[in-house]
């Protein structure tokens, strides 16, 4: 069996849901209709025991007149059979009535309804019919007075069993079904109306839902719905929908667009590590083939000439595998800096000890440049030290003999700026674009130290909520710079 769309089943819950209002408004129809009777009917007749009472001599100082009391049942038997009339004494029980034998179901009446009635309370006012034991009908009533004292009631209903019996023999009448058949009509019309009303509304969800199931990847779709709900300016539940569909399917494309990008870094990345494990091993391979087959045939010179070669080769194996296993550690969110308040002054310092003999047989030229009021930074030491390692390795490498390696440290607010400079002949502009990520870091000019130094340093000051930036500056080669927080910084708490 086929399962009812969303729609469709919205559809059928509005028809019944409307269906119900139509029955209830029927209903409420006819309990007013009711209502109104009933006032009519006590409203022309709420004289009626007054006249009874006042037109005949029921009662005198002895008592109920029994003659006058069956004359006055007969006479208002014939001229309005509809009407029961009773008698009752000052405490409401029934003294005089004309109902056939065993037709009495209560001998006495609540005498609450009929003092509201002769207070003049609003009407419809329902009383006890004596003749059943729980129905409640309109009535007339009116005090009996001997020598100007109430010694009881005339008690008229006005719709007595008579009148309930030509009211049950009508129900099925031409005017009755005329009547229903009217509501039901109504009825029919205003669910028809209500479904062409229903369908205009969700004419929108269902758009809606057809540019769900043609969602595709790159957000065009998205960005259509997002341009249609802003030109139709509607601010409904719906068109909230569909705009916020539209900024979550933009989103959704963002996302899928930066997982395609990252996901083509991946691919340039192994094959740029394919390439520069392939050089080196290649290198490594052949000269170890030649020790391994001429080493009768080599003089000594040669053969250590061949094992530095192949020594050289193996280091720049073992470097790449190196950052490549460091790389991987700081991307899996596994390796958090671990912060701490030190100097950074004093690091730049023990960082560049490392590298002087480095510099000086390259006769190049390591100058810092500290101001004296340097703030404390908190960041984590190890990683901190790996970044200024990788950036002077860098720039040594990359800088001719005889040229001058800057490191500059200032304060810049709650932060401690960096810069690492050189006079070489600095980065070319195809390299600059994505000069951070995996893929473009790889460039001919960085295969020679590894390739992965700027990315690594990228990474830790990622975790470090910063960023390593290539500036340009005149006179100078290349020009990276960073910030780390202060202790006074918010984001070191």
């Amino acid at each position: 069996m086929k399962r009812l769309t969303l729609t469709q089943r919205l559809s059928v819950v509005f028809a019944l849901l409307l269906l119900a209002c139509c029955g209830a408004t029927a209903w409420l129809y006819v309990a007013a209709n009711d209502q109104y009777q009933q006032e009519v009917v006590q409203q022309l007749s709420s004289d009626l025991a007054r006249h009874i009472a006042d037109s005949r001599a029921l009662m005198d100082a002895e008592g109920w007149k029994p003659e006058s009391v069956r004359t006055l049942f007969a006479q208002l038997m014939a001229v309005n059979p509809s009407v029961e009339v009773y008698l009752l004494g000052s405490d409401g029980h029934i003294e005089a009535e004309a109902a056939p034998p065993g037709r009495i179901k209560q001998s006495k009446v609540d005498l609450e309804p009929v003092r509201r009635f002769l207070d003049g309370d609003p009407l419809p006012i329902l009383g006890v019919d004596p003749r059943h034991s729980t129905l409640r009908k309109v009535f007339s009533a009116a005090p009996i007075r001997v020598d100007g004292q109430g010694r009881g009631y005339v008690y008229v209903v006005l719709q007595g069993e008579a009148h309930d019996a030509l009211a049950a023999k009508l129900s099925g009448s031409a005017v009755l079904r005329t009547t229903l058949l009217s509501i039901l009509l109504v009825g029919l019309l205003g669910l028809a109306a209500g479904l062409v009303a229903f369908a205009l509304i969700t004419r929108p969800l269902r758009a809606l839902t057809h540019t769900v199931r043609n969602f595709d990847g790159d957000g065009a779709a998205a960005a259509a719905l997002y341009r249609a709900g802003d030109t139709e300016g509607r601010a409904d539940e719906i068109a909230v929908l569909r705009r916020a569909f539209a900024q979550m399917g933009q989103r959704i494309a963002e996302q899928w667009r930066e997982l395609t990008r990252q996901d083509q870094q991946r691919r340039d990345l192994v094959a740029n590590i394919s390439h520069d494990l392939r050089t080196p091993l290649t290198s490594l391979h052949g000269y170890l083939e030649t020790l391994r087959f001429k080493d009768d045939a080599l003089r000594r010179d040669e053969r250590r000439r061949y094992l530095d070669i192949a020594l050289g080769q193996s280091r720049k194996v073992s470097r790449l595998a190196q950052e490549l296993f460091e790389l991987a550690r700081l991307e899996s969110g596994l390796v958090q800096p671990d912060l701490e308040t030190f100097a950074l002054q004093e690091l730049v310092q023990d960082v560049i000890q490392k590298f002087e003999l480095a510099a000086e047989a390259r006769r190049q030229r390591l100058i810092t440049e500290f101001p004296r009021d340097l703030q404390p930074v908190r960041a984590d030491l190890g990683m901190i030290e790996r970044v200024l390692t990788n950036l002077l390795d860098n720039a040594i490498r990359h800088s001719p003999p005889g040229t001058c390696i800057q490191v500059r440290l200032g304060s810049a607010g709650q932060a401690v700026e960096v810069r690492v400079s050189d006079n070489g002949p600095g980065i070319p502009t195809a390299l600059r674009e994505g000069l951070f990520t995996r893929a473009s870091a790889l460039g001919q000019q960085h295969r020679e130290s590894g390739g992965l130094g700027l990315v690594i340093v990228q990474r830790i000051l990622q975790l470090h909520r910063s960023e390593i930036r290539l500036l340009d500056e005149p006179g100078q080669g290349a020009v990276f710079w960073f910030a780390l927080p202060t202790t006074h910084s918010p984001s070191s708490a």
